[in-house]
């Protein structure tokens, strides 16, 4: 039992609705394409979920569109992971020794070129930093909160500016990865597989010169293999572990060294307004950049829809730096091209950017890709609660003491301890209102195991504020297993 669970039956409970969030949907999903922009992996169109009046929808902005026919007639470049640009890669045709001569001899020429802008961007700025150092804590193989040192970056003049200057920095950091998935079709002899198909794409960021990266979850989701294509190199790479209620993962590049981490920043002090850029590859265009600011920070909400038991999205940064399809998994950077976030979800009427995109703090991020590369279960911090939903139609039917709130219909672990029980209403967590069960999921989401928190609750029309020191999912379910068991041997008479 979790903190997300609603206890079956309670004739002194009243039963919650869904809580009220604008729906997330995956973007850009093959049984959708011909209807809208974004939709869910199903064989057949699935209708979308009610809006609030004039609200947009928040949606993950991760995948391409792979319907055959779309693919084929528009973006055929990049659907297919074998593509590349015509201005990366030529399609040749035949063709004599001495063209091809000459078009060796001008991509010598390019490659010349380019390396000497190159120096002359490096040239251009003051301690142009590398990418992650490994930490000295075996537990945490990638450190975050700057773990390059202290690198800054500061333009000293001529025609180089600063967006030309992060992006040399983070663009071999980030990837592009497409997802195949199985399919299948009826003939003669029943179901039948068709071998592997795209199904998505999506972007990733390198945390480890041997092929670690960090991504999405939704962006990998139901794969059967996938491929990576960094710098114009394409790999193989297989799923190491995924958390889906963080909507993470860490997939690992197969026979790949000598690749480039991005250097990993903080999240803590990003403040409104401060200049971010997103890299990734937006509609599968790969190697693209776009810069924004900081438009808010500690954005938060929850999605009952994109992943079995919801994806919890808490304190996220919400920035105007473009966020479309393909940017999902992507890296945020600051203006010293340190990671600051993960590129996640997008709201928009549309479907397209429309300013107000949300990446998950790299903090958090790091910390449960850590978890994943050290072989654990993703660890997150539990109030140790069951609860549902108070609102003031339920107050009323079941008179209870305030009208709004989570209603505690079992408590166990650190909430027990504390002194919480059965049939509290929380009102407060951590010095901020509440009104459901989902605000103190998001809230609890905020901070960390181990932590002591106050809750305020009411008690049969009583407010009462406690400390409760949150606990990891392992211990929580233990205390919830026991309290459960406990109770069932009650029942027996024992």
């Amino acid at each position: 039992m979790t903190d997300t669970s609603i206890p079956d039956q309670n004739p002194s409970v009243p039963q919650s609705a869904e809580p009220s969030q604008p729906a997330q949907q995956p973007a850009y999903r093959p049984s959708q394409m011909n209807a809208q922009p974004m939709g869910v992996p199903t064989a057949q169109p699935v209708q979308p979920a009610a809006q609030p009046a004039a609200q947009p929808v928040q949606q993950p902005a991760y995948r391409q569109a792979p319907a055959a026919q779309q693919v084929a007639q528009q973006q055929q470049t990049y659907a297919n992971p074998s593509y590349r640009p015509a201005s990366v890669q030529p399609a040749h045709s035949a063709t004599t020794a001495a063209s091809q001569a000459g078009g060796w001899v001008k991509s010598l020429v390019a490659g010349v070129v380019g390396a000497l802008l190159a120096t002359i961007i490096t040239l251009a700025v003051s301690s142009f930093g590398g990418g992650a150092v490994p930490s000295n804590d075996a537990a945490n193989p990638v450190a975050s909160g700057g773990n390059g040192g202290n690198t800054t970056i500061s333009v000293t003049g001529g025609d180089v500016t600063l967006p030309e200057v992060v992006a040399a920095k983070t663009l071999p950091s980030v990837v592009c990865i497409y997802v195949y998935q199985e399919q299948t079709s009826f003939g003669w002899f029943g179901q039948q597989s068709s071998g592997e198909q795209m199904s998505g794409l999506g972007s990733g960021v390198i945390l480890t010169d041997d092929g670690y990266i960090l991504t999405n979850y939704h962006v990998i989701e139901g794969e059967s293999s996938l491929k990576v294509s960094v710098n114009n190199e394409q790999y193989d790479a297989t799923v190491v572990g995924t958390d889906a209620s963080s909507d993470l993962a860490v997939i690992k590049i197969d026979g790949a060294e000598n690749l480039t981490p991005i250097e990993v920043g903080s999240s803590a002090d990003l403040v409104v307004g401060e200049w971010v850029m997103t890299v990734g590859s937006p509609y599968g265009m790969e190697q693209s950049v776009g810069s924004g600011i900081v438009s808010a920070v500690s954005r938060s909400s929850a999605s009952l829809q994109d992943t079995e038991g919801g994806a919890i999205y808490a304190n996220m940064i919400q920035t105007d730096a473009p966020i479309n399809p393909g940017n999902s998994g992507g890296a945020l950077v600051d203006k010293d091209g340190k990671l600051v976030g993960i590129n996640t979800l997008a709201a928009s009427y549309s479907g397209s950017n429309a300013g107000v995109g949300f990446a998950i703090p790299v903090d958090y991020a790091i910390s449960i890709a850590n978890q994943i590369m050290n072989g654990e279960e993703p660890s997150h911090a539990q109030l140790g609660v069951s609860l549902v939903n108070v609102d003031a139609a339920t107050a009323e039917r079941y008179n209870l003491a305030v009208s709004e709130g989570a209603y505690v219909a079992a408590a166990y672990a650190g909430a027990a301890e504390a002194g919480i029980e059965e049939g509290d209403i929380i009102t407060k967590v951590n010095g901020k209102k509440v009104t459901s069960a989902t605000d103190v999921i998001l809230q609890i989401r905020s901070s960390k195991v181990g932590d002591t928190i106050p809750v305020e609750f009411n008690r049969k029309g009583e407010t009462k504020t406690v400390d409760v020191t949150l606990t990891s999912d392992a211990e929580n379910n233990a205390a919830a297993s026991s309290d459960s068991n406990s109770k069932e041997k009650r029942r027996g008479g024992e």
